[in-house]
């Protein structure tokens, strides 16, 4: 059976820098399974396992805009140091929790500290980047 949209499929991945530096991987762990077309994985990803079957094995490489798109500007903003708790430890490259306009989670990442400006950029941390995107098929089934 090949992979298409609402496919039930378990696999094995990594998802690599193109400096091989492993970002997440299930290859020592127990396999993921998604469905095709859940949003679960981006589409950009998922379009590389459409037609594919259980055994198959592959490495893609995957550019930005097929994966966590280009780093938006408009997503770094510049907040004073007095919006953080007082006790709270800044430091740049830390990642801190925001929520959103509807509470849910949204991680940004210091940029810079400056007197009392503290710069915080909510882009994806791997916008911009190109990734590989190893795959092994271990099951291919229709949606439960």
């Amino acid at each position: 059976m090949q992979i298409q949209k609402g496919s039930q499929v378990v696999l094995n991945f990594a998802l690599s820098l193109m400096d091989d530096q492993v970002i997440d991987s299930t290859f020592d762990k127990k396999p993921a399974t998604l469905i095709v077309g859940d949003g679960n994985l981006p589409e950009g990803f998922e379009g590389l396992l459409m037609g594919l079957e259980a055994g198959a094995k592959d490495t893609f490489l995957i550019p930005p805009e097929n994966a966590f798109a280009q780093p938006n500007p408009n997503n770094i903003q510049t907040m004073k140091r007095s919006e953080f708790a007082a006790d709270m430890e800044l430091e740049v490259g830390m990642v801190v929790s925001f929520a959103d306009a509807n509470q849910a989670e949204l991680p940004g990442v210091i940029k810079t500290l400056e007197d009392n400006l503290v710069q915080v950029d909510f882009n994806h941390p791997l916008a911009g980047k190109e990734l590989k995107f190893q795959v092994e098929i271990l099951e291919v089934n229709e949606a439960p």
